[in-house]
């Protein structure tokens, strides 16, 4: 460990460091769905419910795995920009650019579901890094399970976890209820191979979270920049290329029927999942600039709600597109000049 630290304080082998941890996370993600996905068929659970879960949370394992190692560490800055980085490069960047390839069509559910709940994400998270007031629980031992000024402390973890479960709840119901598909259980591979993929999948996933969150503060230490800066930039965009690439590639050959919903449930699993569990793990303290984070993180979901409101076709059309991009740029050119 001791050489592994001396090695990541020098530049060029901090920045190889997060790349190879960036592509051990992408591929134990894509190893760990397999596999869970294997062994779900294999036990009678449906594509719609593994579809709903499994791949849902391993897409966003990256994210998770970064944030709570963060956390573990007392590594809080990365730990809360990570999500709120990804959320908003989901939405500004990986959106924008794949509505400006093709127009984005919105599912009924996801205008009158999903985005409403990922408005309601980015409102708490605004909350928690606006309340001043403190509120004495009567718990004098569980000091972090209280709401604290200038954190997310433990109870505001349980509040985002509880609104994923009613999330999850609601997403399943619903999706139970629509359905009319006949469901085939095949297992693709043998039991003994999706173990092995489940186990090596969460080992790269493990090392690489590990090596991304030790190389960015390293990088940031070095650049002289907040870890903060670091998890909004480098981390958040590592984390979201497994979208980015799937979303541009659907865009490409024209569908992206699913592609407003895959990012929408990302940002509700980062969200509701990760930030809560991460606060549960270790309070995070408010950082400079998170209320910015969070009001872009709010104003993302807003501006999608607008524009697949704002034309019969429900879409997110090309000019959207650009103007997503465009205020990402602005808010990023703010917030480096604003170190």
């Amino acid at each position: 460990m001791a050489e592994l630290l001396s090695l990541l304080a020098n530049p060029i082998w901090a920045s190889i460091a997060i790349v190879i941890g960036f592509v051990l996370l992408i591929y134990g993600a894509d190893w760990l769905v397999e596999g869970a996905s294997a062994i779900a068929k294999q036990l009678g659970i449906s594509d719609l419910i593994i579809g709903l879960t499994v791949v849902a949370f391993g897409t966003s394992m990256p994210e998770f795995i970064v944030s709570v190692i963060a956390a573990s560490q007392q590594n809080t800055e990365i730990a809360i920009t990570n999500i709120l980085g990804s959320n908003s490069i989901n939405v500004f960047i990986i959106l924008g650019i794949t509505a400006i390839i093709y127009p984005i069509s919105s599912q009924k559910s996801a205008r009158h579901f999903d985005i409403p709940w990922s408005l309601l994400a980015g409102m708490l998270v605004l909350f928690f890094a606006t309340y001043t007031k403190p509120v004495d629980l009567g718990f004098s031992n569980l000091g972090e399970f209280s709401f604290q000024r200038g954190f997310i402390s433990g109870i505001g973890g349980a509040v985002l976890l509880l609104c994923f479960a009613l999330f999850m709840w609601h997403s399943i119901h619903f999706a139970k209820t629509n359905s009319d598909e006949k469901e085939e259980n095949a297992a693709s591979v043998s039991s003994f191979y999706a173990v092995l993929l489940i186990l090596v999948g969460l080992v790269a996933l493990v090392v690489g979270g590990e090596v991304i969150v030790r190389s960015a503060t390293s990088i940031a230490s070095m650049m002289g920049v907040s870890d903060a800066i670091i998890g909004l930039t480098v981390v958040a965009l590592g984390t979201s290329l497994p979208e980015l690439a799937t979303s541009c590639m659907a865009a490409y050959k024209r569908n992206v029927d699913l592609a407003l919903g895959n990012v929408i449930g990302s940002n509700i699993f980062n969200v509701f999942f990760i930030l809560g569990t991460s606060a549960i793990i270790h309070p995070l303290p408010i950082y400079p600039g998170l209320w910015v984070d969070a009001m872009m993180v709010t104003l993302a979901s807003l501006l999608v709600i607008i524009f697949v409101y704002s034309n019969p076709q429900h879409q997110i059309k090309r000019w959207h597109g650009v103007v997503l991009v465009g205020i990402y740029a602005l808010y990023l050119a703010y917030r480096l000049l604003n170190l």
